[in-house]
């Protein structure tokens, strides 16, 4: 189990040998585990070439991938990653830097300048391996030409409060960017470019991870112009200018560049949740697998969480011809968005759990956990929380009360007086969000 969570031992489950706190932590572990760079990389390895081989990527698993790539990696080897603060891990042959998420820094900007540079010094012999893995986007601030740094932070603070998709995040981000879209793989050529991706993303999609820089992107700047207006985001005005302009265009589907370019997936939210199912079905506990892409408002994808936990309690959820017997527990990932309206701290992953809570007002024998896999819910030093039946009367026992907090965007600030947030610190992957709902028997 990783450290920081302190389960409370008087919530004892009907199903399994272990508390259903425990128990809950166990599966996330077990999703965690199953996105570890370490085991993820073996069988993905690129061939060697008669060039360089050299090592670029970015995301909050830059460093653990790096680390697992050099590993595996017998000949000569060069190149440096980047990754959010307080997420590197030393390398013996690869550099690890580190930068600002989710809001760009200049440190992000440094990196990404000196990766561009770095891939246009490679020729036909030479080979480019990125590294890809979530927050990759935000961390590679590369503004493009007619932008500051401060444009790119502007534009990200108010898609991230908006309640934007990631994919609509980041249709928006590679038309601001030099090196996003595509962009990296453009300079590379013709050196061959191999993308190793751990995704957390809903859908898996290539372009979206990491706002892929070496593939190309399908979404156009009229996509990205209609984002921001469907969010009412008008400022700053260099970046509306900079989307009106026909050189913001990047890089297609079918174009040369893309000749010399492969893509692998090496870890992915379905696998993890498959890793969840396959530890609660030696638990005896039967795992009911929604989606490994669910997206939207969190307090709207609680609701629907509750009711199908209502259905799976009463013993009339069915597959097929089968009705599905508690113990089950419901498992679900992706990345739900909040639209913050409150002075809450936020956190999809507590909103979802707050909301939760709300919805089954206390409902005996269900049980839930929250958490985003790479340990940071939104900005927070917390990856999630836990949900008891008794946690509304827990809050209103302790001067909190669920409702009110909920309203305000408070999710953090509530399971923090409850003592229930779960706080592992950064577990150098990320596979998204995981959601577990426990029904007992």
């Amino acid at each position: 189990m990783l450290p920081g969570l302190a389960i409370r031992k008087s919530h004892v489950a009907t199903c399994g040998q272990s508390p259903p706190g425990e128990l809950l932590r166990t599966l996330f572990d077990a999703a965690v585990a199953a996105a570890d760079p370490r085991h993820a990389l073996i069988g993905h390895m690129p061939e060697p070439v008669r060039g360089r081989t050299v090592v670029t990527g970015a995301g909050k698993a830059a460093a653990a991938m790096a680390r697992a790539f050099e590993a595996l990696w017998p000949g000569p080897l060069e190149g440096f990653v980047l990754t959010r603060y307080g997420h590197a891990i030393p390398c013996d042959r690869i550099e690890i830097l580190e930068a600002g998420h989710p809001l760009p820094d200049a440190a992000g900007e440094r990196a990404a300048r000196r990766m561009l540079g770095l891939a246009n010094e490679l020729g036909p012999d030479d080979q480019l391996i990125f590294l890809a893995s979530g927050g990759g986007s935000a961390l590679l601030a590369l503004p493009a030409a007619g932008l500051r740094l401060a444009d790119k932070q502007a534009v990200t603070r108010a898609l991230l409060r908006s309640g934007a998709t990631i994919g609509e995040i980041n249709a928006v981000r590679k038309h601001l960017s030099a090196i996003k879209g595509g962009r990296l793989a453009a300079a590379a050529a013709p050196a061959r470019v191999v993308t190793l991706a751990i995704s957390d993303v809903p859908g898996d999609d290539p372009g979206v991870i990491a706002s892929g820089p070496t593939v190309p992107d399908p979404t156009t700047r009229a996509d990205a112009l209609a984002v921001l207006a469907k969010y009412h985001i008008d400022k700053p005005v260099a970046v509306i200018d900079r989307l009106a302009a026909g050189d913001s265009e990047t890089p297609k589907p079918g174009e040369p560049i893309f000749r010399w370019t492969r893509f692998e997936l090496v870890a992915s939210p379905q696998a993890s949740l498959a890793a969840a199912a396959s530890e609660a079905m030696r638990r005896n506990i039967t795992p009911v697998v929604l989606s490994d892409r669910i997206e939207g408002e969190a307090r709207d994808v609680a609701r629907v969480h509750a009711a199908i936990a209502f259905q799976l309690r009463a013993g009339e959820f069915r597959v097929g011809d089968r009705a599905i017997i508690p113990p089950a527990v419901l498992l679900s990932g992706g990345e739900t968005t909040v639209t913050v309206r409150g002075k809450g701290r936020g956190g999809r992953n507590v909103e979802f759990l707050l909301a939760l809570a709300v919805a089954l007002d206390g409902a005996e024998r269900i049980w839930a956990l929250a958490c985003d896999t790479d340990g940071i819910d939104g900005t927070e030093d917390n990856a999630g929380a836990i949900l008891y039946p008794s946690t509304i009367a827990h809050g209103a026992a302790r001067g909190v009360a669920a409702t009110a907090a909920l309203a305000d965007n408070d999710g953090y600030g509530f399971f923090a007086a409850l003592g229930d947030l779960v706080v592992t610190g950064p577990t150098l992957t990320n596979v998204n969000d995981f959601r577990a709902v426990l029904i007992g028997a």
